[in-house]
Protein backbone atom coordinates (compact mmCIF):
# COMPACT_ATOMS: atom_id res chain seq x y z
CA UNK A 1 0.00 0.00 0.00
CA UNK A 2 1.39 3.35 -0.72
CA UNK A 3 1.43 6.46 1.56
CA UNK A 4 -0.34 9.42 0.31
CA UNK A 5 -0.45 11.78 3.06
CA UNK A 6 2.39 11.85 5.96
CA UNK A 7 2.09 14.27 8.93
CA UNK A 8 5.18 13.96 10.89
CA UNK A 9 6.33 15.78 14.57
CA UNK A 10 10.11 17.53 13.31
CA UNK A 11 12.04 18.06 16.58
CA UNK A 12 13.84 21.01 16.73
CA UNK A 13 16.16 23.16 19.12
CA UNK A 14 13.82 25.52 19.84
CA UNK A 15 10.45 23.54 19.88
CA UNK A 16 8.52 20.97 17.49
CA UNK A 17 7.23 21.66 13.99
CA UNK A 18 4.83 19.60 12.04
CA UNK A 19 5.38 18.66 8.74
CA UNK A 20 2.86 17.98 5.94
CA UNK A 21 4.03 15.36 3.07
CA UNK A 22 1.35 14.96 0.52
CA UNK A 23 2.16 12.95 -2.72
CA UNK A 24 0.39 14.73 -5.78
CA UNK A 25 0.62 13.71 -8.98
CA UNK A 26 4.12 14.53 -9.80
CA UNK A 27 5.69 15.83 -7.19
CA UNK A 28 5.54 16.11 -3.02
CA UNK A 29 3.42 18.88 -1.71
CA UNK A 30 5.42 20.01 1.50
CA UNK A 31 4.74 21.99 4.55
CA UNK A 32 6.59 22.45 8.47
CA UNK A 33 4.75 24.57 10.18
CA UNK A 34 6.12 26.10 13.46
CA UNK A 35 4.28 28.24 16.41
CA UNK A 36 4.60 31.76 14.66
CA UNK A 37 4.82 30.42 10.68
CA UNK A 38 5.78 28.06 8.05
CA UNK A 39 7.73 26.72 5.62
CA UNK A 40 6.26 25.77 2.17
CA UNK A 41 7.38 24.06 -0.74
CA UNK A 42 6.85 25.50 -4.23
CA UNK A 43 3.41 24.32 -4.76
CA UNK A 44 1.92 26.84 -2.34
CA UNK A 45 1.37 30.63 -3.15
CA UNK A 46 3.93 33.05 -0.94
CA UNK A 47 1.55 36.34 -2.90
CA UNK A 48 -1.18 34.75 -0.56
CA UNK A 49 0.72 34.25 2.25
CA UNK A 50 1.93 37.90 2.33
CA UNK A 51 -1.10 39.30 1.62
CA UNK A 52 -2.79 37.24 4.65
CA UNK A 53 0.34 38.35 6.78
CA UNK A 54 1.47 35.21 7.56
CA UNK A 55 4.87 34.54 8.86
CA UNK A 56 5.87 32.43 5.67
CA UNK A 57 8.87 31.20 3.71
CA UNK A 58 9.19 29.10 0.32
CA UNK A 59 11.60 26.99 -0.79
CA UNK A 60 11.91 24.52 -3.99
CA UNK A 61 13.42 21.29 -5.32
CA UNK A 62 12.16 19.41 -2.02
CA UNK A 63 10.94 16.13 -1.83
CA UNK A 64 11.62 15.10 1.72
CA UNK A 65 10.99 16.90 5.19
CA UNK A 66 14.54 16.63 5.40
CA UNK A 67 15.05 18.40 2.02
CA UNK A 68 13.01 21.03 3.22
CA UNK A 69 15.18 21.55 6.39
CA UNK A 70 18.44 21.89 4.18
CA UNK A 71 16.92 24.21 1.05
CA UNK A 72 17.42 27.46 1.06
CA UNK A 73 15.02 30.07 1.59
CA UNK A 74 13.87 31.63 -2.22
CA UNK A 75 11.10 34.06 -0.98
CA UNK A 76 10.05 35.18 2.48
CA UNK A 77 6.90 37.05 3.40
CA UNK A 78 7.26 41.25 4.90
CA UNK A 79 6.13 39.43 8.46
CA UNK A 80 8.73 36.67 7.77
CA UNK A 81 11.35 39.50 7.41
CA UNK A 82 10.43 40.92 10.42
CA UNK A 83 11.94 37.77 12.66
CA UNK A 84 15.48 38.29 10.92
CA UNK A 85 14.36 35.75 8.22
CA UNK A 86 16.11 36.06 5.11
CA UNK A 87 16.54 34.74 1.29
CA UNK A 88 19.54 32.08 1.05
CA UNK A 89 19.00 30.78 4.64
CA UNK A 90 18.14 27.39 5.84
CA UNK A 91 14.39 26.71 6.13
CA UNK A 92 15.99 24.72 9.39
CA UNK A 93 16.94 27.90 10.52
CA UNK A 94 13.64 30.43 9.38
CA UNK A 95 12.00 27.71 11.53
CA UNK A 96 13.94 27.74 14.34
CA UNK A 97 13.02 31.53 14.31
CA UNK A 98 9.59 30.81 14.16
CA UNK A 99 8.88 29.39 17.69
Amino acid sequence: MCEYMIVEQIPLENGTALGLKFEMQHAALLVIKADRGFVMCGYLNIEIAQKLEDVAVRVSGVNSFEDVLNAPINDATEAARKLGIEEGMTARDALERMF
